[in-house]
This record gives structure tokens, C-alpha cells and sequence, in this order.
């Protein structure tokens, strides 16, 4: 009985195993052609070559310390990096979070607000030390920082829209390096953009960018959910966003969409649209934005429509 009992459980096991690898498959064969599991090195070596302006976004987890204050010497690396994009002759917009969790560690509260008030004042309070970080790190290499706050109706009206792009256009060619972040001192949950990864998308959009990088905590799109499949596989480029792909990141609006991936999926299709690239990696690589530049095979690239 005892045998019987643990041969039971062997056989659920591999039953399990082999539906994870049979759903894996056809997940593959709905999608296979519009990614490429092995592009070659020409696919991203290609990629800088014909980017001259860079819309690059970081997250909150990689600009601060867990959630409390800012990690300057994340910054610091940040600055770093784009400098060096600078001197291979790019234009780069920076996209980045923080505000709110430097306020937090400047108000001395414990814990990150839950009240809208009082998320606003810490943004509020929080945005003078990521100016003041920003603009620190970049002057060690002789660059300058702008910062441009925008909501959900500064892009939705035409007018605003066209003015946010001169603005854009014109600190670029003054050699200077925006720093865009949502204005969350004024917007509610209503009305706003919602996330940075969004926002990136809609700037990129209007300055008309040749490439997207979504800097995260995760090195790209995977066949499957790699936290319950190890044999998940990164794809390294996706040719286009169809509900197939979609469905490979636990669909839209699915428990695991809404850890992140939904709105990269969301953003590389905004972009694609107007003809600009996208990757998607892993942030907490040292010198991931070298590598990019480098022409490395790094992370998920979403080739836009030309």
C-alpha cells in the first residue's frame, strides 16, 4: 500500500511536468513566428547603430534603497552610463521614479503613505532630492539636467502635447538630459498615466525615439512564467505583440500581467507603432546600458514597424 501510494505520487508529478512542457509547446508554436529564440549577435549590434535618440526608464527598485531614500550610488551608475551614450554621440531622455520614497525617508515616516494627500506631499517633498541627485551626478560629467513633470492631460490635449515635444526637442539639442517623471502632486489615480513604464512609452512617442529601454528587476519576456518553470526560455526578440505574446506573460489583467509585464507588453506596442524599438532587461546589471551599446545580446528586444 505504501509502494502504491508513492508510485502515485511519482506519476502526478510527471503528469504535472509533462502538461507544464505540452502547454510550453503550443504556447511556442502559436507564437513562433513572430519571435526569434536564436536572432544572432547582428540583430543587437544593429540596434545602437541606427538609434540616435534613446528614451531610457528606470524603476523606484533601482534608483532607491528598497523603498527608503535614494541609492546614490545607483544614480551615480546611472549618470555613468548615460554619459557615456552621450559621448558615442546619443540623445537620451531619462524616465525615473523615486520621488515619492525619497519623501517618504525625508518626511521621516515609517512606511510609504496609503492616502493620496499624503502620497502628493511626499512627491511633493521627495522631488527635491531626485532633482538635486540627478543633477550631482550628471555634473561630475559636465552635463545638464532638466526636469519635466507631466500628466495624463498634458498628453492628452493636442496643444499641451505639441508643447511638451518643442520643450523636449529644444533641451536636446542644447546638450541637455531630461528628467521626466509623472507630476504626482497634482494627479489622482483617475486621472493619470499610472506607471512609468507607460509614460516612457508616450514620451518616446513624441520625440519620435528610435529606441525604448524599460530597465527592470527582470531580464526580459520568457516562454513561461520562470518563477514555476525552469525550463522557461528568454526570448530575445519579439516582432510583434499579438494576444499570443500576451498570453505567454499570463494575459492581460491575469495575477501575473499585473506584476509588471502588462504594461511593458502595452508599451512596446504603443511604440512599435511609430516605427521605434524596445527593450526590455534586467536594471541590476552593473553596466547593462554599456552592453546595450555595446551591441550585446541583453534582455527582449520588440522590433518596431518600419
Amino acid at each position: 500500500s505504501k509502494r502504491l501510494t508513492e508510485n502515485a505520487r511519482k506519476a502526478r508529478t510527471l503528469f504535472r511536468a509533462f502538461s507544464v512542457s505540452v502547454g510550453q509547446t503550443r504556447a511556442l508554436l502559436a507564437v513562433s513566428s513572430k519571435i526569434r529564440l536564436n536572432p544572432g549577435s547582428s540583430v543587437m549590434s544593429s540596434l545602437l547603430q541606427n538609434a540616435h535618440r534613446i528614451v531610457v526608464k528606470v524603476g523606484s527598485a533601482l534608483v532607491t534603497n528598497d523603498g527608503r531614500g535614494l541609492d546614490e550610488s545607483a544614480i551615480e551608475r546611472w549618470a555613468g552610463q548615460i554619459a557615456e551614450l552621450r559621448r558615442m554621440g546619443r540623445e537620451v531622455i531619462l524616465v525615473s521614479s523615486g520621488a515619492v520614497a525619497e519623501g517618504v525617508l525625508r518626511l521621516g515616516w515609517e512606511k510609504r503613505p496609503q492616502r493620496v494627500y499624503e502620497k502628493q506631499a511626499a512627491a511633493a517633498v521627495g522631488q527635491m532630492g531626485l532633482v538635486q541627485a540627478y543633477e550631482t551626478h550628471f555634473r561630475a560629467y559636465g552635463i545638464r539636467t532638466a526636469l519635466v513633470l507631466l500628466t495624463h492631460a498634458n498628453l492628452v490635449d493636442r496643444e499641451q502635447y505639441l508643447n511638451a515635444r518643442m520643450t523636449l526637442n529644444e533641451l536636446l539639442r542644447l546638450g541637455i538630459v531630461p528628467v521626466i517623471n509623472e507630476n504626482d502632486t497634482v494627479v489622482t489615480s483617475e486621472i493619470k498615466v499610472g506607471d512609468n513604464d507607460t509614460l516612457g512609452a508616450i514620451v518616446a512617442r513624441c520625440v519620435k525615439a528610435d529606441l525604448l529601454v524599460l530597465l527592470s528587476d527582470i531580464e526580459g519576456l520568457y516562454t513561461a512564467d520562470p518563477r514555476k518553470d525552469p525550463s522557461a526560455k528568454l526570448i530575445p526578440v519579439v516582432e510583434e505583440v499579438t494576444p499570443e505574446i500576451e498570453a505567454l506573460a499570463g494575459g492581460v489583467g491575469s495575477g501575473l500581467a499585473t506584476g509588471g509585464m502588462a504594461t511593458k507588453l502595452r508599451a512596446a506596442k504603443m511604440v512599435a507603432e511609430v516605427g521605434c524599438d524596445m527593450i526590455i532587461t534586467n536594471g541590476e546589471h552593473p553596466e547593462v546600458l554599456y552592453d546595450i551599446a555595446e551591441g550585446k545580446a541583453v534582455g527582449t528586444r520588440f522590433i518596431g514597424k518600419k
